[in-house]
């Protein structure tokens, strides 16, 4: 099939973790595609950026101008169609994030791509690249087959493999821009931040998490209890937060924040992919829940099957004991 292209995102002088957690998948399959990983990175002055994807890629094509300063998926897409045509790759991989969404669809229609969204995996059956899509909150995967002839195009969700060591050094190829003039009629505004709440729970070491299975505000203080026991920070699924047990920056996932604590303690929450996408790189997670089936246990570190109205009281107390 040839090469896999990764398109790198970047934000606010950031590089964006999904690049490379989708260099490392990429790097997994182009054995079987009889190519190499190509990092692509549009920008200005992210040179930097340049080197660190060498050390995940075989290659990275460097768009470098002035006019890719501010992202702009319009300008995005004329550069990507470009090389796309120029270097004919078996598949390209975009981040399923706010960016992604916004480029990727455009893309698969003026390329008349093969197009699947929301990826969390990529097999081979009978020696042909199959996407893999989740439904019903996680609980069931489907298997899709492309039916035309590559390239193909999808976008890749977020935090569903963890990013390997940099263990390559890839060429680094500067390629001139195929952009000449600015694009009118689409133009890069500002930035509008989020405005952060008393804890900023992205740089939280120990989170306890609260899910719909709380039942109502009032057991919060159980939630309370425990995360002063065990000195964490408290968050929640959309569940919670549109409930108003908590505010809206404390939520986790898609929609909310993603963050990676030490540990992370998921009460009552059944683990919709929404919310697995923004606490799975947490190094140690714990999952109370009593249906044994719940998407969270896919994730979880230890597991515990029960009613959290008996468990967390037990739980509360020991840790007590524990920390004296």
């Amino acid at each position: 099939m040839g090469d896999v292209f990764v398109l790198a995102e970047h934000r606010q002088g950031v590089l964006r973790e999904v690049t490379l957690e989708m260099l490392t998948r990429a790097s997994g399959l182009v054995e079987k595609l009889g190519g190499e990983t190509v990092a692509v990175l549009i920008g200005s002055g992210v040179d930097s950026f340049a080197e660190k994807l060498a050390g995940y890629s075989d290659k990275v094509l460097f768009v470098d101008d002035p006019l890719f300063t501010d992202y702009n998926s319009e300008k995005y897409q004329k550069v990507l169609a470009e090389l796309i045509k120029k270097y004919n790759p078996g598949l390209v991989m975009i981040g399923h994030t706010t960016q992604g969404v916004d480029l990727a669809p455009a893309l698969a229609v003026e390329m008349n791509l093969p197009f699947v969204t929301d990826v969390i995996d990529l097999e081979f059956v009978d020696g042909k690249l199959q996407p893999v899509r989740q439904y019903y909150q996680g609980k069931v995967n489907a298997n899709f087959a492309f039916k035309a002839e590559p390239p193909y195009l999808i976008t890749f969700r977020e935090a569903t493999v963890e990013a390997a060591e940099p263990s390559r050094q890839g060429k680094i190829e500067k390629v001139e821009s195929p952009l000449k003039e600015e694009i009118g009629y689409r133009r890069f505004i500002e930035y509008v931040e989020a405005e952060v709440g008393d804890v900023d729970i992205t740089q939280s070491e120990i989170l306890v998490a609260v899910g719909r299975g709380i039942k109502e505000e009032k057991n919060m203080a159980l939630i309370e209890e425990l995360a002063k026991a065990v000195k964490a920070d408290i968050c929640g699924s959309r569940a919670a937060t549109d409930a108003g047990w908590l505010s809206h920056d404390r939520q986790v996932g898609t929609s909310g924040k993603t963050v990676k604590p030490k540990l992370y303690i998921a009460i009552g929450i059944s683990g919709a992919f929404q919310h697995l996408a923004g606490m799975k790189g947490a190094k140690t997670i714990v999952a109370i829940n009593k249906d044994p089936d719940a998407p969270i246990f896919s994730v979880a570190d230890f597991a515990i099957v029960d009613d959290l109205f008996k468990v967390l009281p037990k739980l509360t107390e020991k840790l007590k004991e524990l920390r004296g």
